[in-house]
């Protein structure tokens, strides 16, 4: 039974005597989720949209709408919620609310979307209030049952103290009265200061550390269920091509294989009674491809329409930053430097390969999945099920690895119509390495021609940055572009703001994009077109530096006069590696820095380059101003996780196209960072406070720059083009 009810209200299991409480977005009815993302028991009556579920035996189960993929969000909002209802924090578990629940109570726990480091800092306030709001309920039942005044109460850990008398309770003894309570005006709710965190900010294990070291965590890849059939997957290798006919009959003869599926138009799937079963089968299975328009498409052709863009002759699609006038300072000044840069397409290679399990009937449609977006996951899901989202949900998992590449939802519609083929039985559906390295929605490929003009002193009078390449909102969200323009594409470049600006000023200053998209699909992927924009500029303020005469610290430092931010990051990072003292004997060191996702960043890297060219990445020093730093230990990971994410993309990460398809195809062909080569990062955190940036995304880009600079300071050879395994670093 669904009951309207008032936004402030809160519910209480009187016949459990466990109270679930929680702050509302928007008033409406829930139901309670369990743990894991498996299905949520029916609604008992008044229950309403709960953020805290506290148990008689003093269990503090807290609802988590955002994905878990590596990250630690789950841990540093349960830590925030935790922190203003005053528990146990031992206490402390969670579980996922269903996107299906969210829908059908007006989005009452807001967004399920979970990248752009925002899980944290778009969600603080309302989950903390959540928090806050049950503490005063809880407190006030205390109170009532004493017949004493709330103010004469106190919390700590869970219990509950009358200070004048000494009298104790906890909160799994008053729950059940707390729920029967008017809840507080939200309006007038205060959360704590943060220097006075006791949880939050601090330093707290992870909530998912013991299963994930024990090897007990299930991933979606993990999923049992009851009559459950596997399927494997093949997509036509070249992007716009289509299934032109396959003979089904050979391999319905093996053993297991129960069904051979045409999925949508261009992509045929085996399902049997195992996943291998059905992958060998699939890998027998003869198809016949229509591989459409870009099968003749090279890599070549790719570099060329890139290129194109550069032309200055050629109209920009859209201007990201601009002061002053930069063509005629340039023109103007006595010196120019000019240089191109260009960055290659990768992949997200996650190390659990997209997979998905959904049962349909003409009923109703579940899906069991690791997703970054369960909102965006039970939309395909209803599309693909011919179902209204009232019929369907989505139950979500944990991930294992997210980097943008689950945000889509491609593998969500294929497991869908995988179901309606086969109505009533669950069939889970697992794409191998293969398919998930050549059907991806890739970082976008894009090149940047950066010309300074400089007076006589070498100071830049005018600065153009023409960026040319690949637009990723024409590819995944073309209703977000703005008159067709992807303002996505300035990240790190913007003209102040709270999520990526520049942090230089120039007299004269113009960034603007021509739009080149080639037919390889677009994504975005863990630190987005900031990773590629902080390897132009960092690297093209160095080059400034040398071709100068001037030190790469003390020019940045000129130009980052007016970005107190920025500017306090590069100089932590400075003075922690030690800047201003020789490096030892055969090393060398490159500066760089941005900000990005909310975050202030900055690193220096420090290597070494033998006489064949072999590079040695010996230690990393990297500093990140999130603001706020709800989970020190967690950010400190997040920032190493990041450079061994940044460092292989810029060693190795480029995805390559031949006859229209991509040519990489496993890891033997895609390598990452492998542990002996890892240098050591160090991380200072420094949180200025007055806001909230993001985490997991922002140090991805200074890993490249960093290391490139550090390798002309080495060699004197300036990398241009990534990856760095392409490039000829013996000495000049």
């Amino acid at each position: 039974m669904t009951t309207r009810i008032d936004r402030r209200a809160f519910v209480v299991s009187g016949a459990a005597g466990a109270l679930t409480l929680g702050f509302g977005l928007s008033g409406c009815a829930t139901t309670t989720a369990v743990p894991g993302g498996t299905a949520a028991p029916e609604p008992m009556p008044d229950e309403i949209d709960a953020w805290v579920v506290v148990r008689p035996d003093e269990t503090v189960v807290i609802r988590i709408a955002r994905s878990e993929m590596g990250q630690g969000t789950l841990t540093g909002l349960a830590q925030l919620v935790a922190e203003e209802l005053e528990c146990n924090w031992a206490r402390v578990t969670t579980e996922y609310p269903t996107p299906g629940q969210n829908l059908a109570r007006k989005r009452v726990w807001g967004n399920f979307a979970t990248g752009g480091s925002r899980g944290i800092r778009e969600s603080h306030d309302y989950v903390r209030k959540g928090g806050a709001t049950a503490r005063l309920m809880l407190l006030q039942a205390a109170a009532d049952a004493w017949g004493v005044p709330a103010a004469e109460c106190s919390v700590s850990a869970g219990v509950i103290t009358h200070t004048p008398t000494g009298r104790k309770t906890v909160y799994g003894r008053v729950a059940a009265a707390a729920g029967h309570l008017t809840p507080p005006d939200p309006a007038g709710i205060v959360l704590k200061d943060p220097s006075t965190w006791k949880i939050a900010g601090q330093r707290m294990a992870r909530l998912d550390t013991f299963k994930k070291t024990t090897g007990a965590q299930d991933y979606g890849i993990d999923l049992t269920l009851p009559g459950m059939l596997n399927a494997a997957i093949k997509d036509c290798p070249v992007f716009g091509g289509k299934v032109k006919s396959f003979n089904a009959a050979p391999v319905m003869r093996r053993a297991g294989v129960k069904k051979v599926v045409k999925v949508g138009d261009s992509a045929v799937a085996v399902v049997a009674a195992t996943w291998w079963a059905a992958k060998t089968a699939l890998d027998a299975l003869v198809i016949e491809w229509d591989y459409g328009p870009n099968a003749a498409v090279s890599q070549a052709d790719i570099a060329d329409l890139i290129k194109g863009g550069l032309d200055l002759s050629a109209p920009a699609t859209s201007v990201g930053n601009s002061n002053g006038d930069a063509a005629a300072a340039i023109s103007a000044a006595p010196r120019r430097i000019e240089a191109i840069y260009s960055y290659p397409h990768q992949n997200h290679a996650t190390m659990e390969p997209m997979n998905a399990t959904a049962r349909w009937t003409a009923e109703r449609c579940d899906v069991w999945v690791p997703t970054q977006n369960g909102e965006a996951a039970l939309a395909a899901a209803s599309e693909a099920a011919g179902l209204p989202q009232s019929q369907c949900e989505v139950y979500k998992l944990y991930l294992g690895g997210g980097f943008g590449r689950r945000g889509r939802s491609d593998f969500v519609t294929q497991a869908v119509l995988l179901a309606k083929s086969m109505p009533g039985t669950p069939i889970k559906l697992i794409w191998t390495r293969e398919e998930d390295m050549q059907h991806g929605f890739y970082h976008p490929i894009t090149s940047a021609k950066l010309t300074a003009g400089l007076d006589a002193q070498g100071n830049v009078t005018g600065l153009h940055m023409r960026i040319s390449g690949q637009s990723i909102l024409a590819t995944v969200a073309p209703q977000s572009m703005r008159d067709g323009k992807d303002m996505v594409v300035y990240q790190g470049l913007n003209a102040g703001g709270a999520e990526a600006s520049i942090g230089y000023s120039f007299p004269n200053l113009l960034i603007d994009h021509a739009m080149r998209n080639p037919h390889v699909p677009a994504g975005f992927w863990r630190g987005v077109n900031l990773n590629q924009n902080t390897i132009y500029l960092e690297s093209f303020i160095d080059e400034i530096a040398h071709a100068t005469g001037q030190d790469p610290l003390a020019l940045r430092r000129k130009l980052m006069a007016q970005h107190p931010k920025h500017l306090a990051v590069l100089n932590a990072v400075a003075e922690r590696v030690g800047w201003d003292k020789p490096a030892p004997a055969g090393v060398f060191r490159g500066l760089a820095q941005t900000m990005g996702f909310g975050s202030y960043v900055a690193a220096c890297a420090e290597v070494s380059v033998d006489a064949e060219g072999k590079l040695k990445i010996h230690r990393i020093v990297a500093g990140t101003d999130p603001g706020h730093a709800v989970n020190p230990q967690q950010i400190e990971a997040q920032v190493e996780g990041s450079f061994v994410y940044g460092l292989s993309a810029a060693l190795y990460g480029e995805i390559t196209v031949k006859d229209g398809a991509v040519e990489q195809k496993n890891f033997d062909s895609y390598p990452v960072m492998r542990l002996a080569d890892m240098p050591p990062v160090e991380t200072i955190v420094m949180p200025s406070g007055g806001f909230w940036g993001g985490v997991g995304e922002p140090t991805i880009a200074v890993a490249a720059p960093a290391v490139l600079n550090a390798i002309f300071a080495a060699t004197g050879k300036r990398i241009r083009a990534l990856p760095i395994k392409d490039q000829d670093l013996r000495r000049a």
